[in-house]
């Protein structure tokens, strides 16, 4: 039997930008066995700086102009942790995140990009809106069009600060969008006009003396306002809707909306890291990528500057660092020798007009033409399908020649048994980094309403000791399963999130928590981060709840799972059972449908990334406040829809009441590509097994052929809660919950008498 070969580095990346994209595909189709990769990004969808501009003008879709990261990451086996570091500890090798425990690397590569510029005009960091972060220049760009959409007819003015090739680009894209809506909209063009302002005495500096002539008269021809050379010294609001832009010449420009393209800076963060940094902050590389302080980082793109050739901040210079980049990263971690980099002094360039035609220079030369344009779009959209369409690679073939790291300490095989146990180091040293309350005996002896562990992770023993309130019923329930995303603190929250849903749903208050973690191999410091950031993330879960982590046990295995032994406390008159519906009574489903298809999706690489992490926010939201919500409307009876899907679980509580339902699926709330996904045929293994199901649905026939039918039989994973309330109760019920942050929830039915010889479960309206 083969040994898988254990983990021995973490190779993390910190920022999803062109450069990391294209090494993370290269890892992907050339792995290095016993390497981690790990990826450290707040955007799941990185926008493609080439295609940017013409997705302001409308000629690009989200999806055509933006990388979906969480495919590239499934297909380069990376743990992608959406989160925003914020700090560099260097000397112990961690990525301090906003959100997550420090993630630890042998190596780390930084691939951020840059940021705005530190805007010391006054009134420009409250009234202007900066080109970067683009995620929010977009958001600011589709609110500028709906307005245009709705508003009455009138003049529409707007103005860019700053007129380098990215002003220029982004000025020319905007006004050609503005044309097509207001002639779609049935209004003249003339309403609008734009203002350029630029301190220099041209425009789109750095670039060839005919490429800057060309563009000033193209915008003459274009009718934007140039303001050459004029330094703004100050924006101020004029009423709630409008813009003043003063200069330091005194002229002053109203406009409804001021867009600051200016030069960007250095992520602030760097200047504290002790990495070493040019004199704007910047990273500073050697020819190898390599940081000019510390060799075992390297960084590339915007966010570094190479010390011996200095190039401007520009996407074709982040692509062309891919290959060299990847081969380097290898050859560190392999202990081979590594290969310097020069990047080309002279490099076609680019301007789209935005009306189908571009401008390209290189050197001294400037070429104007539409088929120049469309060269470019077939540059970018070959670029493109590199993150979308990715070879089958076998386990063969996925890894020639590839061997893997080195560690003397693994195994030759892994036993079974006690044998798989891991080490009580690991287990000691990931516990003493948990915050963990002491106990009741470490205490002295105090007792409180929150004592109840005695015995627990701070005084181990052979089993965990806990207090019974008297006069109160204990409820237990377990679950365990494979980790469905690769970030361990994620999974950890969702894990808790499922299991404590069975206590809920039984009307239970959590009161202890047993983890049982199945860990990949890796070396025991590896497995110590890993088993760290697990539990990590179930306490970062319980902490929604009085429920406590008191133990448990962890082996090793292929890959990551955990599962929990949850123990809660409920008053007998209090227990909720599945049996308890009434006939008259409302069904009420908490959280939107479609984890089964959406991660059978995902495992596919065919689930866009934004899809998943909608998913998951649904499924790590505790459930805790939406149970109190339905025991203040008196609720009947509950379940939590999971493994067996809607219809299932439905069907459970149906025979134990021994009643009818009448379903009205109108407004059955499904997450954001569900139904995408069925679409593509793609459903859970599951899937089948809960179709049996449907012989509980009356008219199974009418409906079996629509297009939304298998999302009845989808199992969920830490799904939402499915109660019934009092139907006089219910409307307040659902506004109740959509208050307390459940926007989903949503009326899915009513309860009905038994109907002899007829199946219980009957579809009213969809």
């Amino acid at each position: 039997m083969q040994v898988t070969p254990p983990i021995v580095k973490d190779l993390v990346f910190i920022g999803g930008g062109h450069t990391h994209a294209i090494v993370l595909r290269k890892f992907g189709m050339h792995p290095i066995p016993g390497v981690r990769l790990t990826l450290i990004t707040n955007l799941v969808d990185t926008p493609y700086s080439g295609m940017l501009p013409c997705h302001i003008s409308g000629l690009y879709d989200f999806d055509e102009s933006h990388i979906d990261l969480r495919p590239l990451s499934r297909f380069a086996n990376c743990q992608l942790m959406m989160d925003r570091a914020v700090a560099i500890d260097v000397a112990n090798q961690q990525v301090i995140c906003a959100h997550h425990p420090p993630i630890a690397f042998d190596v780390l590569s930084i691939d951020t990009g840059s940021t705005p510029a530190t805007v010391q005009v006054p009134g420009a960091k409250a009234y202007a809106i900066p080109a970067k972060p683009v995620p929010e220049l977009l958001t600011a760009w589709e609110s500028c069009l709906d307005e245009v959409r709705h508003a009455t007819p009138g003049p529409i003015s707007l103005a860019v600060v700053g007129g380098g090739v990215g002003g220029v680009e982004l000025t020319l894209n905007m006004q050609m969008r503005l044309w097509q809506l207001l002639d779609e909209v049935g209004r003249s063009r003339d309403d609008l006009t734009i203002h350029l302002f630029h301190r220099g005495d041209e425009i789109a500096n750095g670039r060839n003396r005919s490429t800057r002539q060309r563009l000033h008269r193209r915008f003459v021809e274009r009718g934007v306002q140039l303001h050459l050379p004029e330094s703004v010294c100050e924006i101020t609001a004029v009423g709630p809707d409008q813009r003043q832009v003063r200069c330091e010449s005194g002229l002053t420009v109203t406009c409804d909306r001021v867009f600051w393209v200016t030069n960007a800076a250095a992520p602030g963060w760097i200047q504290g890291s002790g990495l070493a940094t040019d004199d704007d902050g910047f990273l500073l590389v050697k020819d190898t990528l390599q940081s000019c302080s510390h060799p075992h980082v390297f960084a590339a793109g915007d966010v570094a500057t190479m010390k011996h050739h200095p190039r401007p901040k520009a996407g074709v210079f982040a692509v062309r660092q891919g290959p060299p980049l990847f081969n380097n990263l290898q050859a560190f971690l392999k202990g081979e020798a590594l290969k310097p980099f020069t990047p080309q002094k002279q490099y076609l360039n680019i301007i789209d007009t935005g009306d189908g035609s571009a401008f390209a220079s290189r050197g001294p030369f400037t070429f104007e033409s539409r088929w120049m344009r469309a060269w470019k779009d077939r540059i970018d959209r070959k670029f493109m399908s590199l993150f979308s369409d990715f070879p089958e690679m076998g386990a063969e073939s996925s890894s020639p020649g590839q061997r893997a790291i080195a560690d003397t300490t693994a195994p030759t095989m892994y036993c079974a048994g006690c044998g798989s146990k891991v080490g009580s180091d690991v287990l000691q040293r990931a516990l003493a980094r948990l915050p963990i309350p002491p106990s009741p005996l470490e205490k002295g002896g105090n007792e409180g309403a929150a004592d109840h562990v005695l015995v627990g992770l701070t005084s181990p023993d052979d089993a965990a000791v806990v207090r019974v309130p008297p006069g109160q019923l204990m409820v237990h329930t377990v679950d365990f399963f494979n980790a469905l995303v690769n970030d361990p603190f994620v999974f950890g929250q969702i894990v808790v999130k499922h299991c404590l849903n069975d206590l809920y749903a039984m009307g239970a208050e959590p009161q202890t928590v047993l983890a049982i973690a199945t860990l990949p191999h890796a070396t025991p410091d590896k497995q110590t981060e890993t088993l760290f950031h697990l539990l990590s993330g179930v306490q970062k879960a319980l902490m929604a709840t009085p429920a406590s982590l008191v133990g448990g046990h962890t082996t090793e295995g292929e890959e990551l799972a955990l599962g929990l032994a949850c123990n809660g406390l409920v008053e007998e008159t209090a227990i909720l059972h599945k049996g308890g519906m009434q006939p008259g009574d409302t069904l009420i489903l908490t959280q939107p449908l479609g984890t089964g298809t959406l991660f059978a999706a995902d495992m596919q690489k065919k689930a866009k990334g934004r899809w998943i992490e909608t998913a998951i926010a649904h499924m790590i939201q505790p459930s805790a406040s939406a149970m109190q919500c339905f025991r203040d409307h008196d609720v009947t009876a509950c379940t939590d829809v999971t493994g067996f899907g809607l219809l299932g679980h439905l069907l459970e509580m149906v025979e134990a009441a021994a009643v009818a339902v009448t379903l009205d699926l109108t407004d059955l709330p499904l997450l954001e590509g569900a139904m995408a996904t069925l679409q593509q045929g793609i459903v859970s293994s599951l899937q089948p097994q809960n179709l049996q199901a449907a012989r509980a649905l009356q008219n199974a026939a009418t409906y079996a052929q629509r297009p939304g039918y298998p999302i009845l039989f989808d199992p969920q994973t830490a799904g939402g809660l499915l109660a019934t309330v009092p139907s006089d109760r219910a409307a307040d019920c659902v506004a109740a919950l959509r208050d307390r942050g459940y926007p989903a929830a949503t009326c899915i039915g009513t309860v009905q008498p038994f109907r002899e010889a007829e199946a219980p479960i009957t579809i009213d309206a969809w």
